[in-house]
Protein backbone atom coordinates (compact mmCIF):
# COMPACT_ATOMS: atom_id res chain seq x y z
CA UNK A 1 0.00 0.00 0.00
CA UNK A 2 2.75 2.31 0.64
CA UNK A 3 4.65 1.74 -2.47
CA UNK A 4 1.37 2.01 -4.41
CA UNK A 5 1.00 5.50 -2.85
CA UNK A 6 4.58 6.52 -3.69
CA UNK A 7 3.80 5.60 -7.17
CA UNK A 8 0.84 7.87 -7.04
CA UNK A 9 2.90 10.34 -5.50
CA UNK A 10 5.83 10.16 -7.93
CA UNK A 11 3.65 10.06 -11.09
CA UNK A 12 4.73 8.26 -14.16
CA UNK A 13 8.45 7.55 -14.29
CA UNK A 14 9.19 8.53 -10.74
CA UNK A 15 8.89 12.57 -11.84
CA UNK A 16 7.15 14.12 -8.82
CA UNK A 17 3.88 15.77 -9.48
CA UNK A 18 3.87 19.46 -9.32
CA UNK A 19 0.42 21.09 -8.31
CA UNK A 20 -2.10 22.88 -10.41
CA UNK A 21 -1.27 26.65 -11.12
CA UNK A 22 -3.98 28.44 -10.62
CA UNK A 23 -5.55 30.41 -13.60
CA UNK A 24 -4.39 34.37 -14.47
CA UNK A 25 -7.87 35.85 -13.41
CA UNK A 26 -7.66 33.34 -10.40
CA UNK A 27 -4.64 35.24 -9.05
CA UNK A 28 -5.22 38.63 -9.65
CA UNK A 29 -8.54 37.79 -7.74
CA UNK A 30 -6.45 37.30 -4.74
CA UNK A 31 -4.43 40.22 -4.94
CA UNK A 32 -7.02 42.61 -5.59
CA UNK A 33 -9.25 41.22 -2.59
CA UNK A 34 -6.11 41.17 -0.53
CA UNK A 35 -5.54 45.09 -1.65
CA UNK A 36 -8.26 46.28 1.13
CA UNK A 37 -8.11 49.73 0.15
CA UNK A 38 -9.45 48.16 -3.12
CA UNK A 39 -12.19 46.10 -1.61
CA UNK A 40 -13.23 49.19 0.53
CA UNK A 41 -13.54 51.35 -2.79
CA UNK A 42 -15.08 48.71 -4.75
CA UNK A 43 -17.46 48.29 -1.84
CA UNK A 44 -18.44 52.05 -2.23
CA UNK A 45 -18.69 51.97 -5.31
CA UNK A 46 -21.54 48.78 -5.24
CA UNK A 47 -23.57 51.07 -3.11
CA UNK A 48 -23.62 53.57 -5.07
CA UNK A 49 -24.70 52.22 -8.12
CA UNK A 50 -27.43 50.75 -5.83
CA UNK A 51 -28.04 54.33 -5.01
CA UNK A 52 -28.35 55.49 -8.04
CA UNK A 53 -30.28 52.72 -9.47
CA UNK A 54 -32.66 53.18 -6.39
CA UNK A 55 -32.80 56.84 -5.84
CA UNK A 56 -36.89 56.65 -6.18
CA UNK A 57 -36.95 54.48 -3.42
CA UNK A 58 -34.33 55.47 -0.98
CA UNK A 59 -34.90 59.24 -1.27
CA UNK A 60 -37.84 60.44 0.99
CA UNK A 61 -38.96 63.18 -1.14
CA UNK A 62 -38.54 64.32 -5.19
CA UNK A 63 -35.57 66.19 -5.78
CA UNK A 64 -37.71 68.83 -7.50
CA UNK A 65 -40.46 69.19 -4.48
CA UNK A 66 -39.89 72.76 -3.14
CA UNK A 67 -41.31 73.77 0.73
CA UNK A 68 -40.74 77.82 0.70
CA UNK A 69 -41.43 77.83 4.17
CA UNK A 70 -39.13 75.25 4.76
CA UNK A 71 -36.02 76.98 3.09
CA UNK A 72 -32.96 76.93 4.93
CA UNK A 73 -34.18 74.23 7.36
CA UNK A 74 -32.40 71.84 9.81
CA UNK A 75 -32.26 68.56 11.58
CA UNK A 76 -31.89 69.36 15.65
CA UNK A 77 -28.95 67.16 15.88
CA UNK A 78 -26.86 69.71 12.76
CA UNK A 79 -26.46 72.37 15.38
CA UNK A 80 -24.43 69.99 17.76
CA UNK A 81 -21.83 69.95 14.35
CA UNK A 82 -22.00 73.12 12.98
CA UNK A 83 -22.81 75.32 16.49
CA UNK A 84 -22.34 78.68 14.64
CA UNK A 85 -25.83 78.53 13.61
CA UNK A 86 -27.26 77.84 16.97
CA UNK A 87 -28.95 81.99 16.71
CA UNK A 88 -30.59 81.78 13.80
CA UNK A 89 -31.25 77.91 12.79
CA UNK A 90 -34.47 77.21 11.89
CA UNK A 91 -35.62 73.44 12.64
CA UNK A 92 -37.53 70.50 11.41
CA UNK A 93 -37.46 67.12 11.49
CA UNK A 94 -38.45 66.27 8.20
CA UNK A 95 -35.16 66.46 6.62
CA UNK A 96 -32.14 64.33 7.35
CA UNK A 97 -29.28 67.05 6.15
CA UNK A 98 -31.42 70.04 5.66
CA UNK A 99 -33.33 72.00 3.13
CA UNK A 100 -31.53 74.22 0.90
CA UNK A 101 -32.83 77.91 0.15
CA UNK A 102 -35.88 77.01 -1.98
CA UNK A 103 -36.83 74.18 0.78
CA UNK A 104 -35.86 71.06 -1.03
CA UNK A 105 -34.32 68.08 0.80
CA UNK A 106 -30.63 67.87 0.51
CA UNK A 107 -30.38 63.90 1.33
CA UNK A 108 -32.98 63.68 -1.63
CA UNK A 109 -30.79 65.70 -4.48
CA UNK A 110 -27.80 64.12 -3.09
CA UNK A 111 -29.20 60.69 -3.96
CA UNK A 112 -30.48 61.65 -7.31
CA UNK A 113 -27.25 63.71 -7.92
CA UNK A 114 -25.25 60.34 -7.95
CA UNK A 115 -27.28 59.20 -11.22
CA UNK A 116 -25.28 61.94 -12.70
CA UNK A 117 -22.11 61.44 -11.69
CA UNK A 118 -21.89 57.59 -11.99
CA UNK A 119 -23.67 58.25 -15.61
CA UNK A 120 -20.64 60.11 -16.45
CA UNK A 121 -18.29 57.40 -15.32
CA UNK A 122 -19.51 55.13 -17.54
CA UNK A 123 -20.97 56.74 -20.12
CA UNK A 124 -17.40 58.76 -20.73
CA UNK A 125 -14.97 56.05 -20.48
CA UNK A 126 -16.86 53.88 -22.87
CA UNK A 127 -17.07 56.56 -25.08
CA UNK A 128 -13.22 57.56 -24.87
CA UNK A 129 -12.65 53.46 -25.63
CA UNK A 130 -14.88 53.72 -28.57
CA UNK A 131 -13.07 56.14 -30.22
CA UNK A 132 -9.27 56.03 -28.86
CA UNK A 133 -9.05 52.03 -29.42
CA UNK A 134 -10.21 52.27 -33.26
CA UNK A 135 -8.14 55.22 -33.59
CA UNK A 136 -4.91 53.67 -31.77
CA UNK A 137 -5.40 50.53 -33.63
CA UNK A 138 -5.30 51.52 -36.95
CA UNK A 139 -2.49 54.29 -36.58
CA UNK A 140 -0.46 51.46 -34.57
CA UNK A 141 -1.35 48.21 -36.95
CA UNK A 142 -0.69 50.41 -40.23
CA UNK A 143 2.00 52.43 -39.11
CA UNK A 144 3.81 54.63 -41.92
CA UNK A 145 1.93 57.48 -43.29
CA UNK A 146 -1.45 56.41 -41.91
CA UNK A 147 0.45 56.48 -38.48
CA UNK A 148 1.94 59.86 -38.80
CA UNK A 149 -1.17 61.43 -40.46
CA UNK A 150 -3.47 60.04 -37.15
CA UNK A 151 -1.20 60.98 -34.60
CA UNK A 152 -0.55 64.84 -35.90
CA UNK A 153 -4.14 65.03 -35.55
CA UNK A 154 -3.83 63.62 -32.12
CA UNK A 155 -1.15 66.50 -31.28
CA UNK A 156 -3.13 69.11 -32.64
CA UNK A 157 -6.07 68.32 -30.17
CA UNK A 158 -3.73 67.89 -27.37
CA UNK A 159 -2.55 71.93 -27.83
CA UNK A 160 -5.77 72.76 -26.36
CA UNK A 161 -6.21 72.74 -23.14
CA UNK A 162 -8.72 69.99 -22.07
CA UNK A 163 -10.87 71.79 -19.91
CA UNK A 164 -11.13 75.11 -22.04
CA UNK A 165 -12.20 73.13 -24.53
CA UNK A 166 -14.91 71.04 -23.13
CA UNK A 167 -15.71 74.52 -21.86
CA UNK A 168 -15.95 75.39 -25.56
CA UNK A 169 -17.60 72.65 -26.49
CA UNK A 170 -20.29 72.99 -23.85
CA UNK A 171 -21.06 76.51 -24.20
CA UNK A 172 -21.63 75.66 -28.12
CA UNK A 173 -23.62 72.96 -28.06
CA UNK A 174 -25.71 74.73 -25.26
CA UNK A 175 -25.97 78.09 -27.60
CA UNK A 176 -26.25 76.61 -30.87
CA UNK A 177 -28.95 73.99 -30.01
CA UNK A 178 -31.34 75.98 -27.67
CA UNK A 179 -33.43 77.41 -30.36
CA UNK A 180 -33.84 75.13 -33.24
CA UNK A 181 -36.77 74.77 -35.29
CA UNK A 182 -38.96 71.27 -34.96
CA UNK A 183 -38.41 69.00 -37.19
CA UNK A 184 -34.47 69.37 -37.60
CA UNK A 185 -31.94 67.65 -36.36
CA UNK A 186 -30.76 70.33 -33.54
CA UNK A 187 -34.08 70.38 -32.53
CA UNK A 188 -33.99 66.23 -31.83
CA UNK A 189 -30.80 66.59 -30.28
CA UNK A 190 -32.22 69.25 -27.59
CA UNK A 191 -35.03 67.50 -27.11
CA UNK A 192 -32.90 64.65 -26.44
CA UNK A 193 -30.84 66.88 -23.93
CA UNK A 194 -33.80 68.13 -22.23
CA UNK A 195 -35.29 64.63 -21.48
CA UNK A 196 -32.24 63.20 -19.50
CA UNK A 197 -31.16 66.42 -17.67
CA UNK A 198 -29.14 68.07 -19.76
CA UNK A 199 -26.22 65.16 -19.61
CA UNK A 200 -26.45 64.72 -23.67
CA UNK A 201 -24.01 67.44 -24.26
CA UNK A 202 -22.10 66.53 -21.31
CA UNK A 203 -21.04 63.07 -22.53
CA UNK A 204 -20.34 64.80 -26.04
CA UNK A 205 -18.35 66.91 -24.75
CA UNK A 206 -15.95 64.76 -21.85
CA UNK A 207 -16.10 62.05 -24.62
CA UNK A 208 -14.47 64.16 -27.55
CA UNK A 209 -12.22 65.31 -25.79
CA UNK A 210 -11.17 62.30 -23.46
CA UNK A 211 -9.92 59.79 -26.12
CA UNK A 212 -6.76 61.48 -27.24
CA UNK A 213 -4.96 59.79 -24.33
CA UNK A 214 -6.30 56.53 -24.99
CA UNK A 215 -5.89 56.54 -28.76
CA UNK A 216 -2.39 56.87 -27.95
CA UNK A 217 -1.66 54.32 -25.35
CA UNK A 218 -3.83 52.07 -27.68
CA UNK A 219 -1.14 53.01 -30.47
CA UNK A 220 2.03 51.97 -28.32
CA UNK A 221 0.46 48.82 -27.13
CA UNK A 222 -0.31 47.67 -30.57
CA UNK A 223 3.04 48.83 -31.86
CA UNK A 224 4.45 46.39 -29.15
CA UNK A 225 2.24 43.36 -29.94
CA UNK A 226 2.37 43.56 -33.38
CA UNK A 227 5.73 42.61 -33.58
CA UNK A 228 5.64 39.24 -30.82
CA UNK A 229 6.15 35.67 -31.96
CA UNK A 230 2.43 34.99 -32.31
CA UNK A 231 1.36 37.37 -34.84
CA UNK A 232 4.17 36.69 -36.53
CA UNK A 233 2.96 33.10 -36.37
CA UNK A 234 -1.00 34.28 -37.77
CA UNK A 235 0.63 36.27 -40.46
CA UNK A 236 2.46 32.68 -41.82
CA UNK A 237 -0.56 30.30 -42.03
CA UNK A 238 -2.58 33.30 -44.04
CA UNK A 239 -4.61 35.10 -41.18
CA UNK A 240 -5.91 38.76 -42.30
CA UNK A 241 -5.40 41.92 -40.18
CA UNK A 242 -9.23 41.81 -39.10
CA UNK A 243 -8.75 38.60 -38.01
CA UNK A 244 -5.14 39.62 -36.40
CA UNK A 245 -6.31 42.76 -34.99
CA UNK A 246 -9.06 41.46 -33.27
CA UNK A 247 -8.52 38.02 -32.47
CA UNK A 248 -4.40 38.26 -31.31
CA UNK A 249 -3.90 42.06 -30.58
CA UNK A 250 -6.97 43.71 -28.82
CA UNK A 251 -7.42 40.89 -26.96
CA UNK A 252 -4.04 40.98 -25.19
CA UNK A 253 -3.89 44.87 -25.28
CA UNK A 254 -7.65 45.59 -23.59
CA UNK A 255 -7.30 44.63 -20.06
CA UNK A 256 -4.48 47.44 -19.25
CA UNK A 257 -6.59 49.65 -21.33
CA UNK A 258 -9.47 49.43 -19.15
CA UNK A 259 -7.60 49.65 -15.97
CA UNK A 260 -6.07 52.70 -17.36
CA UNK A 261 -9.46 54.18 -18.30
CA UNK A 262 -10.60 52.82 -14.81
CA UNK A 263 -8.26 55.44 -13.15
CA UNK A 264 -9.25 58.00 -15.45
CA UNK A 265 -12.90 58.28 -14.02
CA UNK A 266 -12.57 60.37 -11.44
CA UNK A 267 -11.30 62.90 -14.26
CA UNK A 268 -14.54 62.40 -15.43
CA UNK A 269 -16.77 63.33 -12.73
CA UNK A 270 -14.54 66.03 -11.93
CA UNK A 271 -15.21 67.64 -14.62
CA UNK A 272 -19.03 66.98 -14.99
CA UNK A 273 -18.96 68.49 -10.91
CA UNK A 274 -17.07 71.79 -12.42
CA UNK A 275 -19.23 72.34 -15.75
CA UNK A 276 -22.44 72.28 -13.16
CA UNK A 277 -20.56 74.93 -10.69
CA UNK A 278 -20.21 77.03 -13.61
CA UNK A 279 -23.28 76.57 -14.58
CA UNK A 280 -22.40 74.08 -17.72
CA UNK A 281 -24.12 71.09 -16.66
CA UNK A 282 -26.56 69.64 -16.02
CA UNK A 283 -30.07 71.52 -16.73
CA UNK A 284 -32.01 72.42 -13.20
CA UNK A 285 -33.63 71.28 -11.10
CA UNK A 286 -31.63 68.27 -11.98
CA UNK A 287 -29.49 67.88 -8.87
CA UNK A 288 -25.74 67.76 -9.60
CA UNK A 289 -23.42 67.75 -6.83
CA UNK A 290 -21.28 70.24 -8.41
CA UNK A 291 -24.32 72.50 -8.77
CA UNK A 292 -25.25 72.06 -5.31
CA UNK A 293 -21.96 72.71 -4.40
CA UNK A 294 -21.97 76.01 -6.26
CA UNK A 295 -25.34 77.00 -4.65
CA UNK A 296 -24.49 76.05 -1.02
CA UNK A 297 -21.01 77.78 -1.91
CA UNK A 298 -22.98 81.29 -1.77
CA UNK A 299 -24.25 80.39 1.68
CA UNK A 300 -21.55 78.67 3.46
CA UNK A 301 -20.90 80.99 6.15
CA UNK A 302 -24.03 80.60 7.25
CA UNK A 303 -25.43 77.29 6.02
CA UNK A 304 -22.00 75.30 5.50
CA UNK A 305 -24.16 71.40 5.45
CA UNK A 306 -25.39 72.83 1.90
CA UNK A 307 -22.01 72.70 0.56
CA UNK A 308 -19.74 70.68 2.94
CA UNK A 309 -22.79 67.10 2.33
CA UNK A 310 -22.28 67.39 -1.78
CA UNK A 311 -18.69 68.12 -1.53
CA UNK A 312 -18.03 65.05 1.01
CA UNK A 313 -20.03 62.83 -1.64
CA UNK A 314 -18.27 64.03 -4.40
CA UNK A 315 -14.24 63.40 -2.80
CA UNK A 316 -15.81 60.00 -1.20
CA UNK A 317 -16.96 59.06 -4.67
CA UNK A 318 -13.59 59.96 -6.27
CA UNK A 319 -11.41 58.50 -3.85
CA UNK A 320 -13.19 55.28 -4.11
CA UNK A 321 -12.61 54.97 -7.69
CA UNK A 322 -9.10 55.72 -7.12
CA UNK A 323 -8.80 53.05 -4.43
CA UNK A 324 -10.39 50.47 -6.99
CA UNK A 325 -8.30 51.47 -10.19
CA UNK A 326 -5.43 51.17 -8.16
CA UNK A 327 -6.35 47.79 -7.32
CA UNK A 328 -7.33 46.59 -10.49
CA UNK A 329 -3.84 47.85 -11.77
CA UNK A 330 -2.29 45.83 -9.76
CA UNK A 331 -3.70 42.85 -9.53
CA UNK A 332 -3.89 43.06 -13.30
CA UNK A 333 -0.12 43.86 -13.73
CA UNK A 334 1.52 40.27 -15.11
CA UNK A 335 4.80 41.74 -13.14
CA UNK A 336 3.27 40.71 -9.91
CA UNK A 337 1.71 37.03 -10.36
CA UNK A 338 2.90 34.91 -8.23
CA UNK A 339 4.28 37.45 -5.68
CA UNK A 340 1.68 37.98 -3.10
Amino acid sequence: MSAQTDVLKAGAGGLPLTAKRESLAADAFRRLIRNKAAVVGGIIVVCLVLTAIFANVIAPKSYETQVLIDNNKLPHWMTSIFTTMKPYAKYSSDYLLGADYVGRDLFSRLVYGSRVSLSVAFVGPIISLLIGVIFGSISGFFGGKVDNIMMRIVDVLYAFPLLLFVILMMAFFRGTFSHQEAGTFAYAMNQLDSRIGGMLFIFIGIGFTAWETMARLTRGQVLSVREKEFVEAARSVGAGSVRIMFRHILPNIVGSLIVVETLAIPGYIGTEAFLSYIGLGVNPPTPSWGSMISDGGSVIRTYPNQAIFPALALAITMFAFNFMGDGLRDALDPRLRGTQ
